[in-house]
C-alpha cells in the first residue's frame, strides 16, 4: 500500500495551529484595503508587539535582579533586544486602542523606537494616522494581535510572534499573487535549498534577499541541528526599499543580526559587498528579467564564463553568485526552467563554459504551481567552487562542527527530477512535503559522499549521476528529465505470456466495439439520406 503523504506543514513545527484562524480574523478587518497596503499595517503592528514583549520580559527579569540594571540599555543590547521607550510599549497602545488618536499614537511609537535604535532607522511603517486608515479597524487589530503569545514566557512569546510574522508574510504574498512573489519565496523551496546546503557555520549571502526568508530558514536550521544563532554571519542586498524594510523587520522578529543593504541600483550595477566571499549563497532572483541594464555591463570581472545577454539576466545572476563564492563555497539558486536548455544570445555557450569548468554540482527540476508569482515550474542550480572533496566546507554535520569531507565529484553532475512531487494545498498552489524535501536532500548528501549520509545509487525516473561526457552528448542541456530516464514499473507478478494474451483480448474487444459503433452510425446516416 502506498505510504500516505505527510502534509507540507507536517510535524516539523511549521505552524502552531492558530495562525490560519488568526490571519482570517485579521483579513476580515481589512475591508476594501488592498493586501499590498494592509500587509504593512498588520506586519508593522506584529513587529511592534514582538519588540515590546521581548523588552518587557527582559525588563521584568532585570527589575527582579537589579532595578538599576533595568534602565541600562547595554543590558538589552547584549542580548540583541531593542530598547523600547515607555510611550512605544504595547501595553500603552493596547490601553488606548479605542481612542480616535490611536493612529497617531502608533506613528509616535514607531518614531520613538527608530530614534532609540539606529539599526531600525527608516525601517518601520509610520503612516497609521492617515485619514484613509479606519481607526476602529486599527483598534480591533490591536486587540487581535494582543492575543498572540498571551501568557507565554519571554522566549516562547518571541518564537510564537516570529512564526506568526512569517506565516502572515506568506499569506500576504499569496493574496498579492504575482507581486507577492517579488518579496516571498515559498517556504518549501527555501527548505530544499537549506537542507541541501546545510549552512551550519560560515558566511551566508543572498544578493536579492526579498523579505529574508532564506536567512530565517538558515538560522532555524542551525538551531535545530544543535548549533547556535551567531554561528553564521548573514549578508544580503535588496533593491526594493519596501521589501528591504520587510526583510529588516522579519530578521529582527527572529532575533537575527544581519548586514542587509538597501541598494536601489541593484546588485549588478552597485555591488554593495564587492569583496564578500561567502561560504553559502541562497538566492531566488527574479525570473528572466529583460531590463537589467546589461548593455551597461559588457565588461565586468564577474563574467568569467561569458558575457550574459542584454535581454535576460539569468546567467548574470549565476555568474554574480559564483563570483561571490569562497574557495570551498556552494550555492543554491532558483531559476526559470528555460535556463537549463536555452541557447539564445550566447546562453548555451555560457552554460557550456560553466560545465567545462566543472562548477555545476547538482540540478533539481521542481514541480509546477509552487510559486505565487508564476505557474511555470522552476529549477534549482547548485554551484560549487571545489568538487574535489579534499577541502571540507566550514560547517559540520552535527553539533560538534567537524568538517564535512566529501568524495571527489569532479567530472560529474547529479540530476534530480522532482516534477511529480508535491501536494495541492489549494486550487492553484502546490507544496513539497517534509518527506519529499528529505528525500531530495538525502539523495544529494549521499551522492556527495558525506559521512553518515548512506550510499548513493541512481534511481530511474528520479536521480542520475551523469558524467561530463554524457552531458556533452546532450549538447550541454541540463534538464534532469533527459538523464534520469523513466521510472521503473512495479512488477505485478503476472506471467508475460498471460499478460500479452490478456492485453490482445482487450484490444480485440475494443476493436469489435468500435466496428459495431461505426456500422450503427453508417446505418443511421443512410436512413437520414446522407
Amino acid at each position: 500500500m502506498a505510504r500516505k503523504k505527510k502534509h507540507p506543514n507536517g510535524n516539523n513545527g511549521a505552524t502552531l495551529g492558530f495562525e490560519a484562524e488568526l490571519f482570517k480574523a485579521a483579513d476580515k478587518l481589512r475591508g476594501n484595503m488592498e493586501p499590498s497596503d494592509y500587509k504593512h499595517v498588520v506586519l508593522g503592528l506584529i513587529f511592534l508587539k514582538y519588540i515590546s514583549d521581548a523588552f518587557e520580559a527582559k525588563h521584568q527579569a532585570l527589575l527582579a535582579e537589579d532595578p538599576l540594571a533595568a534602565e541600562d540599555r547595554d543590558e538589552y543590547l547584549a542580548e540583541n533586544i531593542f530598547w523600547v521607550p515607555k510611550e512605544a510599549r504595547w501595553s500603552h497602545l493596547q490601553a488606548n486602542a479605542k481612542q480616535p488618536a490611536i493612529g497617531s499614537l502608533i506613528d509616535e511609537a514607531m518614531r520613538a523606537i527608530e530614534k532609540e535604535n539606529e539599526s531600525l532607522k527608516g525601517v518601520l511603517p509610520k503612516d497609521y494616522a492617515r485619514p484613509a486608515l479606519n481607526k476602529v479597524m486599527l483598534g480591533e487589530l490591536i486587540d487581535l494581535i494582543s492575543s498572540i503569545a498571551l501568557g507565554e514566557d519571554g522566549i516562547r512569546s518571541k518564537d510564537v510572534l516570529g512564526r506568526v510574522y512569517e506565516y502572515f508574510l506568506g499569506q500576504f504574498a499569496g493574496a498579492e499573487g504575482k507581486r507577492g512573489g517579488e518579496f516571498y519565496t515559498p517556504r518549501c523551496v527555501v527548505r530544499v535549498l537549506v537542507e541541501m546546503l546545510e549552512p551550519y557555520r560560515g558566511r551566508v549571502y543572498d544578493p536579492c534577499c526579498g523579505s529574508g526568508g532564506m536567512f530565517v530558514q538558515s538560522e532555524r536550521f542551525v538551531e535545530e541541528h544543535g548549533g547556535r544563532i551567531g554561528d553564521i554571519a548573514i549578508y544580503g542586498q535588496e533593491s526594493n526599499y519596501t521589501t528591504w524594510r520587510l526583510a529588516k523587520m522579519n530578521l529582527a522578529v527572529r532575533g537575527i543580526d544581519a548586514d542587509i543593504r538597501w541598494n536601489n541600483e541593484g546588485s549588478f550595477h552597485k555591488d554593495e559587498l564587492p569583496d564578500l566571499k561567502a561560504d553559502y549563497i541562497l538566492a531566488n532572483p527574479p525570473f528572466n528579467v529583460s531590463d537589467w541594464g546589461g548593455e551597461r555591463l559588457r565588461e565586468d570581472v564577474r563574467w568569467k564564463f561569458g558575457v550574459p545577454p542584454v535581454g535576460n539576466a539569468n546567467y548574470a545572476w549565476l555568474q554574480h553568485i559564483f563570483h561571490h563564492l569562497a574557495p570551498n563555497g556552494t550555492a543554491g539558486v532558483v531559476l526559470a526552467n528555460g535556463s537549463m536548455s536555452s541557447n539564445q544570445s550566447g546562453e548555451g555557450e555560457i552554460r557550456k563554459a560553466m560545465l567545462e569548468a566543472d562548477v555545476v554540482d547538482c540540478m533539481v527540476a521542481l514541480p509546477g504551481q509552487l510559486f505565487y508569482s508564476t505557474q511555470i515550474p522552476a529549477s534549482l542550480w547548485f554551484l560549487a567552487r571545489n568538487k574535489s572533496g579534499k577541502h571540507p566546507s566550514p560547517s559540520g554535520r552535527g553539533a560538534g562542527g567537524e568538517g564535512r569531507a566529501a568524495r571527489d565529484r569532479r567530472g560529474h553532475v547529479l540530476f534530480i527530477d522532482a516534477r511529480k512531487m508535491g501536494v495541492l494545498v489549494d486550487r492553484t498552489r502546490r507544496e513539497l512535503t517534509d518527506e519529499e524535501i528529505k528525500r531530495i536532500a538525502d539523495t544529494y548528501h549521499a551522492w556527495r559522499g558525506e559521512p553518515g549520509a548512506g550510499d548513493y545509487a541512481d534511481v530511474p525516473g528520479f536521480c542520475k549521476s551523469a558524467t561530463l561526457e554524457e552531458i556533452r552528448k546532450h549538447g550541454y542541456v541540463l534538464t534532469p528529465g533527459r538523464y534520469v530516464g523513466a521510472a521503473e514499473q512495479e512488477d505485478d507478478g503476472e506471467p508475460f505470456a498471460e499478460k500479452m494474451a490478456r492485453l490482445a483480448a482487450q484490444w480485440r474487444q475494443q476493436r469489435d466495439k468500435a466496428a459495431q459503433l461505426d456500422a450503427a452510425i453508417e446505418a443511421n446516416l443512410r436512413e437520414l439520406g446522407v
